[in-house]
């Protein structure tokens, strides 16, 4: 049966993507950040997982304004780099799993979840860069990725409670898949930041921290909080911090917390990372 044994979060900020792809991770300005993911790297060559479920959200390229699907499942056997406007990431072609990438559609759909479907879309660095961080710049990713995008870029946005609902179908959709699959989820997007307006820049440090010491121990917590209260205490993008509330979802409400890493800044924005397991599957691994 397949094993949903971790959840990981991150930041996916463009200029990560860049910073690697251009040969600059070891300049003073990066490189704490870089040195923050070797753990991280060292944590998923020990445990190899077969699929990521990676939940991120598309920035105008496999969507247009002119169809916002609040939640989209990749379904496709691969997925291309997108062309954001300077050239597609030099990363490798995202692998997907359409057979189990279709069970979940169809069991989260089963329960009540409206997911769209796509066939066919590109991913940027909304799920690329994510990927870099785990697991650096090989000929090939390791594992294979079912894209789950959700709309954080017009509103209205689904609600915290909605998200962790939907990390929750999740679970019980990857509990029914009858092949052996060791599956980790990861939540992208965040932490704190704001990109435009007279408050660009803002960093709340104080806020992340709770908001990383909530996910561990009391993500009840995190599933009241309303959109207002992101925007107003840490920026108009940190709202995209719902999205790790599905990997939380998806996890036992008994977790260990492996790691956590968190880096001010990169951009414009702070840089939020955790590693989570399942204490059953701890105790296995």
């Amino acid at each position: 049966m397949a094993d949903l044994f971790a959840g990981v979060t991150t930041s996916h900020v463009p200029a990560i993507g860049a910073a690697l792809d251009n040969g600059k991770t070891a300049e003073p300005y990066w490189a704490p950040l870089f040195k923050g993911y070797e753990p991280t790297k060292a944590w998923f060559a020990k445990m190899k997982p077969d699929v990521a479920i990676l939940v991120y959200n598309d920035h105008a390229c496999a969507f247009s304004p002119d169809v916002v699907p609040t939640f989209a499942i990749g379904c496709a056997d691969e997925f291309l780099p997108a062309d954001e406007g300077w050239g597609a990431r030099p990363v490798p072609v995202v692998k997907g799993d359409p057979e189990f990438a279709s069970h979940i559609a169809q069991s989260v759909i089963l329960d009540e979840f409206d997911f769209t479907i796509i066939n066919n879309m590109t991913v940027d660095h909304g799920l690329t860069v994510p990927m870099s961080l785990m697991f650096g710049q090989p000929k090939e990713w390791p594992c294979r990725v079912v894209p789950i995008a959700v709309n954080v870029t017009q509103y209205p946005f689904p609600t915290g409670r909605r998200c962790y609902a939907l990390g929750q179908a999740i679970r019980r959709a990857v509990e029914t898949y009858e092949k052996d699959l060791r599956v980790v989820i990861m939540g992208t997007g965040g932490m704190s930041h704001q990109i435009h307006g007279p408050r660009a820049g803002l960093i709340n440090s104080d806020f992340d921290a709770r908001f990383l010491d909530n996910l561990t121990a009391d993500p009840a917590a995190l599933v009241a909080m309303p959109h207002l209260e992101y925007m107003r205490e840490a920026g108009a993008e940190s709202v995209e911090l719902i999205m790790w509330l599905i990997m939380r979802g998806a996890l036992d409400d008994a977790v260990e917390e492996i790691y956590r890493f968190y880096h001010v800044a990169a951009s414009n924005t702070a840089v939020g990372h955790i590693i989570l397991e399942n204490k059953r599957s701890a105790v296995r691994a």
